[in-house]
């Protein structure tokens, strides 16, 4: 089973995402267990006091390395893989995904406010990643991102052959002017001619073959 441990300023914000569809039925099936941990249970003081005012001046504030070191303390096992959400890390891919997928126990630690101090990338993580060239709040909506696609692909959470037709799966080779390559073929259902616009004939053929290089887009 993979464990995953998020730690996280803002534990409410993974109430409802972690709690519906594949991800709670990966839960209910005992695929993975999610463990949301409130960064404050390991505060400096009485305040909960995680984080302080940069060295050097600057605006913001920054998660302070003692309070993330004694959280991964607490929490790391002998084959844990600990990653920092930071928007300077490794751009995420689906190669990725089918990679932690094969973890044992991750533990996520979503950035957030100006920042984390930059020690802990250097010396407490395994990897640093980001989701995409965009600036977004905190941490939290990429481990949102990160432990549903990791999760998606453990064996027996979905179909073996709804995965090897997904977008960005190796064996998609889409041709489209509309489309990226390895996304899914387009697909359509009724009505079969909705205001002009037609369901490809072929797809309306019955000839498998045919159906088959069309979407392949050969």
């Amino acid at each position: 089973m993979l464990t995953i441990d998020i730690l996280t300023l803002f534990p409410k914000m993974f109430e409802g995402p972690l709690t519906e569809s594949i991800m709670w039925r990966a839960k209910d099936k005992g695929f993975a267990q999610i463990n949301i941990h409130d960064l404050r249970k390991w505060s400096i003081d009485k305040r909960g006091t995680v984080d302080d005012k940069p060295y050097g001046g600057g605006a913001g504030m920054i998660l302070r390395i003692d309070v993330i070191e004694s959280a991964i303390k607490e929490l790391r096992k002998e084959n844990s893989k600990v990653i920092l959400l930071d928007a300077r890390g490794e751009k995420y891919s689906q190669e990725k995904a089918q990679e932690l997928s094969k973890c044992n126990h991750l533990i996520l630690i979503c950035g957030h406010y100006e920042g984390v101090d930059q020690r802990i990338a250097d010396n407490l993580t395994d990897e640093v990643i980001s989701i995409g060239d965009y600036v977004l709040t905190g941490g939290e909506i990429p481990a949102m991102v990160i432990a549903d696609s990791i999760v998606r692909l453990i064996p027996g959470v979905i179909k073996k052959e709804s995965l090897a037709e997904e977008s960005f799966s190796p064996s998609l080779k889409i041709k489209n002017s509309k489309l990226k390559i390895n996304l899914e073929y387009p697909q359509y259902t009724r009505p079969e001619d909705y205001r002009g616009w037609k369901v490809p004939e072929v797809l309306l053929s019955g000839n498998h073959a045919k159906i088959k290089k069309f979407r392949s887009g050969k």
